[in-house]
């Protein structure tokens, strides 16, 4: 199919098609070199557990040293409304406030021990020899 362009009229059907085609691989290979230009290499640091073990070991430290300040601060705080209050309804929440801190603090920390001491134990009891 011949398109006929005249002088005065701008290019229509196959030729103005061929010159948007060009464009756009133009404008693709341009993405792809930049792309390839700006990609950065990544290498495994080891293991997938063992760096999953040291994320959630970090990850536990920081839990637990945020929990261990925040569970003094509101102990104080629990032991200062306890002691200021004058009515006796107020102590008694007061002191349950700081039952509930402790026993809070306590699991977090426990969670912490468990992963520490005891799951080293069960290491190799998920395979058969």
């Amino acid at each position: 199919m011949i398109f006929l362009i005249n002088k005065k009229s701008k290019p229509t059907g196959l030729v103005h098609d061929k010159g948007r085609i060009y464009k756009s691989l133009q404008v693709l290979c341009l993405v792809i070199i930049i792309g390839a230009m700006f990609t950065l290499p990544a290498f495994a640091a080891g293991d997938i557990f063992s760096k999953a073990n040291e994320i959630i070991v970090d990850v536990y430290n920081k839990i637990a040293g945020i929990s261990t300040v925040l569970a003094g601060l509101m102990s104080a705080v629990a032991v200062i409304g306890a002691k200021i209050s004058n009515n006796q309804h107020k102590v008694d929440q007061a002191w349950d406030w700081l039952k509930r801190i402790r026993v809070a603090w306590a699991i977090i920390n426990g969670i912490g021990a468990f992963i520490a001491y005891i799951r080293p134990l069960f290491d190799g009891l998920n395979s058969i020899e």
